[in-house]
């Protein structure tokens, strides 16, 4: 059985068929290292985390998820942060909410490479909670929020929990994104983000009318060899848009979609591209 993918390096070469790949690694590790300058060489261009920071000095960004459970929690936000919360909130609305899933969340790339090793070792199977968990926890982190009085998922937030072992040593943070990963490699593939990630339910909610999105407008010349979906981390978005079912256009437009562009890549038939969501158009 070959590896998703091969086709695509034999008819694009490796570069292309990593293109999107490669974009998406220097953009979470140029995030990373931007934050970490601060701690590391005392170069402060950015100070905080994903959940709340400032940037050179003047702009701030919250976590609208963050920001959701703080005010949940009875807590009166500042106006920095009610004001990075809306910029962040804005740009995810505009652009797409699961954008910040595959192109900015460090964890991804923990996922991605769980996800890897289990194509890797041919594992299969494994017990894949419902699609809804996701959404369900969501909903019960505001509402711990609101009966604690804290930011309930900040005790246990992967992402939080790998910017402050990368600063100050893997302690339990170690542990939690170890288990992360064993839990995709192990139990569910794509579970963590593609089934229990309150995070990404909420980046979802975000990303139901935004602008970029993927096209199959290419389908016809899909010769059904599954790649696409073998990479895909919600790999139930393409169906409908590749083979037609319950819609008329290309066009993947499920809050679920992340636009990481994997299909991009692994297509050696290049029946995917970026778009937006206003392009209908089939070749």
């Amino acid at each position: 059985m070959t590896r998703p993918g091969a086709e695509a390096v034999k008819v694009k070469g490796w570069l292309r068929a990593h293109k999107w790949l490669l974009l998406r690694r220097v953009v979470q590790l140029g995030i990373l290292v931007l934050f970490m300058l601060g701690p590391w060489f005392g170069l402060w261009i950015v100070k905080g985390n994903l959940s709340s920071s400032l940037t050179l000095g003047v702009l701030p960004l919250t976590d609208p998820y963050l920001l959701l459970q703080s005010v949940a929690a009875g807590q009166v936000p500042y106006k920095e942060a009610l004001l990075g919360g809306g910029i962040v909130a804005a740009f995810y609305l505009l652009f797409g909410g699961r954008l910040f899933c595959s192109w900015v969340c460090p964890v991804n790339m923990v996922t991605d490479a769980a996800a890897w090793l289990r194509r890797r070792l041919g594992i299969k199977g494994g017990k894949v909670p419902s699609e809804y968990t996701r959404y369900w926890l969501l909903g019960l982190t505001v509402l711990a929020s609101a009966l604690t009085g804290s930011i309930a998922w900040e005790w246990v937030n992967p992402v939080s929990m790998l910017h402050r072992g990368l600063i100050f040593g893997f302690g339990l943070s170690w542990g939690i994104v170890l288990g992360v990963f064993l839990y995709d490699l192990l139990i569910a593939s794509r579970g963590w983000c593609g089934h229990v990630c309150p995070m990404g339910a909420f980046y979802g909610v975000l990303n139901s009318a935004a602008l970029i999105r993927v096209t199959a407008d290419k389908r016809s010349g899909c010769d059904d060899c599954m790649d696409c979906f073998a990479v895909c981390p919600e790999p139930q978005v393409i169906r409908p848009a590749l083979k037609a079912v319950a819609q008329d256009h290309p066009l993947i437009l499920d809050k679920d979609c992340t636009s990481c562009g994997r299909c991009i890549d692994v297509c050696g038939k290049d029946v995917f591209r970026l778009t937006t969501r206003f392009d209908r158009s089939e070749s």
